[in-house]
């Protein structure tokens, strides 16, 4: 059993920045895989970053250099932050882990290799 609650969400200006927080509750598996995704209306969804449970992170090409994804020390929380924000980055985001890791390899950012979701926060970015 894995709770995720999203929180952090909210409208700034493009360049601007924002931190996403994911709320971590209830017993899984030492090793996984915890990742940010994003989706519009009528898009597919989309992987944003990915962090392992030996803090190996994984960036979608169109945010490396302006994602940071970590956790704190006892990993009850995952955040995300934004940096020189886009219209683009307008999306609802939402968080996600796996039931166990991918073992050597690092964290996929693919929705269908995720096990438990979030309610998702939606980010606008207005310019």
């Amino acid at each position: 059993q894995v709770q995720l609650v999203e929180s952090g969400g909210g409208s700034v200006q493009a360049g601007g920045s924002l931190t996403l927080s994911c709320a971590v509750s209830g017993n899984s598996y030492r090793r996984y895989c915890m990742a940010w995704f994003r989706q519009a209306p009528g898009k597919e969804r989309e992987g944003v970053a990915a962090i392992d449970s030996i803090a190996r992170t994984t960036y979608a090409d169109s945010v490396k250099g302006r994602c940071t994804i970590s956790q704190d020390n006892d990993k009850s929380t995952l955040y995300l932050q934004m940096n020189s924000l886009k219209p683009e980055d307008t999306d609802m985001y939402y968080c996600a882990r796996t039931l166990f890791s991918f073992g050597l390899r690092p964290c996929r950012l693919a929705p269908e290799s995720y096990n438990y979701w979030g309610q998702g926060t939606q980010v606008t970015i207005s310019s």
